[in-house]
């Protein structure tokens, strides 16, 4: 369970929660780019890669990302979508074979715009090839995104499902076409002051402040999240201190541990949340343990190597005392 926003203002930034009941090892990653990654089947690209940074799972010297950005400002983030993710055995004549942990690094070491990044996508069959015996596949679908455009992709048993994406959200199941048709329950809510339009003849009035959001959903699902990630999105003041109202906005879908738990009875919680800054190339991010921002710079001098850089994440709070 993850929410993923990509959000316009100063500059654009993209970001997620990462909901899940378990760390899974993850580290901020900078894969720079002389660094050559084998694909499972896809022909390896031996030059022009564009160097990248993200939020990754380490194996075998290759980082399997969560989310990540390069340094033409592209973005993509992978959120779980049990149920409805289709793998195919093998893609048809002319068809990009890619495993599912694959999509993030091969669109994002080649592709300057996210339409490159969907014509590329229209050509890509995604196959039922694990990492190895200790990551299995994942049921994911990926949202896409620069500072123009946004794209949701989902592998459906009809093929690779490529949308735009005009709410800037994503979470998880049912598939997006079902949340861009939900989003028309709520159009009557608002940021604003409300007013009496159930019966004229009745001295209606508001009794509190917030309440033209009356109705809009409170639970961790994942259709309430996106309706309300929607709502903090679209009806935000992004002009000023946009990096703080980023993680505002991401702290209105968090789960506190505890709040929900799986079938197994582990918690779901937010482990982390993360916004990527395009424009000046920084990864920020905060843990559930440490609500200080931190970041890392996609810098020259990490872009240039062949070597991945990692960072570990800070775990524990970070308090400032005053006195």
């Amino acid at each position: 369970m993850c929410t993923c926003i990509a959000m316009h203002g100063e500059r654009f930034l993209f970001g997620r929660n990462m909901d899940i009941d378990r760390p899974f090892g993850e580290r901020v990653v900078v894969r720079p780019r002389g660094f050559v990654q084998a694909y499972k089947r896809a022909p390896v690209k031996e030059t022009g890669r564009y160097a990248m940074i993200g939020m990754a799972a380490g194996s075998e010297g290759v980082p399997l990302y969560a989310e990540a950005c390069n340094e033409k400002g592209v973005c993509a983030a992978a959120l779980n979508f049990p149920d409805n993710a289709h793998y195919f055995s093998q893609g048809k004549e002319g068809e990009t074979e890619l495993a599912p942990y694959e999509l993030i690094p091969w669109i994002l070491e080649r592709c300057e715009t996210a339409v490159q990044a969907m014509l590329l996508l229209k050509k890509v069959c995604l196959v039922a090839v694990p990492f190895n015996d200790r990551f299995p596949l994942a049921p994911l679908h990926w949202m896409i995104a620069d500072k123009k455009h946004c794209f949701v992709a989902e592998p459906l048993r009809g093929g690779l499902r490529l949308y735009e994406n005009p709410v800037r959200v994503l979470t998880n199941n049912p598939p997006f076409s079902f949340h861009l048709q939900r989003l028309n329950d709520f159009m009557n809510i608002g940021a604003g002051y409300p007013e009496n339009r159930m019966a004229q003849t009745l001295n209606l009035r508001p009794y509190s402040q917030g309440m033209g959001g009356i109705g809009l959903p409170g639970d961790a699902s994942s259709c309430s999240r996106f309706v309300r990630a929607a709502f903090f999105l679209h009806n935000g003041d992004h002009t000023k201190g946009q990096l703080s109202q980023f993680f505002h906005v991401l702290s209105g879908v968090e789960m506190p541990c505890g709040s929900v738990k799986t079938k197994e009875g582990a918690c779901d919680y937010t482990t982390y949340a993360c916004c990527m800054d395009t424009e000046n190339s920084v990864y920020y991010y905060r843990s559930y343990s440490d609500h200080r921002i931190n970041a890392v710079r996609l810098s020259e001098e990490n872009s240039a190597s062949d070597e991945i850089v990692e960072y570990d994440l800070k775990q524990s709070e970070d308090v400032l005392f005053l006195n």
